[in-house]
């Protein structure tokens, strides 16, 4: 059993920052992929941002530049650290983590960028 708990999302002005982090817990063997997604009110989920076990690093275009990934993997933890927030990005974001078995997601946390 693997839970996410997300946290860090909220109202934000538009040009403002938040970061969100997603902390893993219970029965973890191997992490190969921790990635963040968002859905976007009126379309379906899409991937922002994941890095895998061995580094490579993909985000999607309209947040490069302004998002950035990372890991704590003492505390099994992926953070996404958004800057330059524009009222686009407003959307529930999703925490996934893969291991060697298995995915789990994270409960969603609402980001609402105000213009």
């Amino acid at each position: 059993q693997v839970q996410l708990a997300e946290s860090g999302g909220g109202w934000v002005q538009a040009g403002g920052s938040l970061r969100l982090s997603c902390a893993a817990s219970g029965s973890i063997f191997s992490i190969n992929v921790m990635g963040w997604y968002r859905q976007v009110p009126g379309k379906q989920r899409e991937l922002v941002a994941e890095i895998t076990s061995g580094g490579t690093l993909f985000y999607a275009g309209s947040v490069k530049g302004r998002f950035t990934i990372s890991t704590d993997n003492a505390k099994n933890t992926v953070y996404l650290q958004m800057n330059s927030l524009k009222p686009e990005d407003t959307a529930v974001y999703y925490c996934r983590v893969v291991d060697t078995t298995d995915d789990y997601w994270g409960q969603g946390t609402q980001v609402t960028v105000s213009s």
